[in-house]
């Protein structure tokens, strides 16, 4: 810290908040702790009788708090993130457009190792609303050395940490099954609830079928909406081990390669995830047809964002995904779902 007259300060780092009063009027933090001197600043400064001010002396080995929060900006903007402007060395990022909110989780545990960075983001892999807050960051001292910035920057070398990958107009055919509906003893009401979840994501409900309980209807049902190029297929009912339940084992006659039958997350223990030609199956219990919210929830804003589901990610979902079946659900603000470590950007 040093002493230098006013009218030489310009560039330089205040140590202390100046308030300004006018009596009766006013009494404010004229300038915060921090603040870098501007022209402008000086006439205000002088006003308030400041004719000389303690300012940091940095020396070449730091960096000031806003500039610090600049480079960590580089770091983490991704695709659909903007920036907001520098104030009092902390950046926040906002959602360019709705879509899914991807975060490294790796990545920025180890920007927070490195000691006096802050870095914070909502959780990897649900949704977000056009300008809505994704992440912020900031240093935690006035200024920072710069070899720990070096450091971060080698952290956040490869790509940035976070990202906001827009739904795609994904067309999904649904294959309806169960002998009560398919022979008219009950009204089919899985499919409404199935399209009503889709197409808040902006997907089109481009075919839905009603096929009977036998292996080749549904497993042939498939495969005809793979012909006309689906892009999510959906199957209803049929997934728990009654005899008359052969949905899982019709997905795999279709040729699809099963990721995952089964998932520690209730509702939604009888989940199934598949792919065939690259393109997701999905077989979903009955539990989605009648509790608000489900595995279904959890995964469909990835899907929607053609993010490919992996077998590991299905066995991290056990933290977080118990559903406690609130009286007023607010998800996803609450705890469910949320227990992926991260999710990846390459995808």
């Amino acid at each position: 810290m040093k002493t230098i007259p006013t009218k030489e300060a310009v560039g330089a780092i205040l140590c202390h908040d100046l308030t300004r009063i006018v009596k009766d009027e006013v009494k404010e933090a004229a300038f915060r702790k921090g603040h870098v001197v501007q022209a402008e600043d000086i006439p205000v400064l002088l006003s308030m009788g400041k004719k000389n001010l303690f300012v940091w002396d940095l020396g070449e080995n730091m960096a000031h708090e806003d500039e610090a929060a600049e480079v960590l900006k580089d770091l983490c903007a991704g695709p659909g993130l903007e920036a907001t402007p520098v104030k009092e060395g902390r950046i926040s990022l906002v959602a360019r457009h709705r879509g899914l909110f991807i975060a490294d989780s790796k990545r920025v545990r180890e920007l927070n190792g490195l000691g006096e960075i802050a870095v914070a983001s909502r959780h990897s892999g649900f949704e977000v609303e056009p300008g809505e807050m994704a992440a912020a960051f900031k240093v935690i001292p006035l200024a920072v050395h710069r070899e720990k910035l070096d450091a971060a920057k080698a952290i956040g070398a490869t790509k940035p940490l976070f990202a906001v990958q827009p739904y795609l107009p994904l067309k999904v055919g649904v294959v309806a099954t169960g002998h009560e509906i398919f022979t008219g003893l009950i009204k089919d009401t899985f499919t409404p609830v199935v399209r009503r979840k889709v197409e808040s994501f902006g997907l089109t409900l481009t075919k839905a079928v009603i096929v009977d309980d036998n292996l080749e209807s549904i497993s042939g049902a498939i495969n005809d909406m793979r012909a006309q190029k689906m892009d999510l297929i959906i199957c209803t009912g049929g997934m728990s081990v009654d005899p008359d339940d052969l949905t899982p084992g019709a997905i795999k006659a279709a040729g699809a390669k099963i990721v995952c039958y089964g998932t520690p997350v209730f509702p939604g223990a009888m989940f199934l995830v598949a792919y065939v030609d690259d393109r997701p199956v999905l077989g979903l219990p009955g539990c989605v047809m009648f509790e608000r919210r489900t595995i279904f929830d959890v995964l469909l804003p990835r899907l929607a964002a053609g993010m490919r589901i992996r077998s590991e990610e299905i066995e991290s979902l056990g933290p977080g995904g118990l559903c406690l079946n609130c009286p007023e659900c607010d998800f996803p603000a609450c705890g469910f779902g949320k227990g992926p470590e991260y999710w990846p950007l390459e995808d």
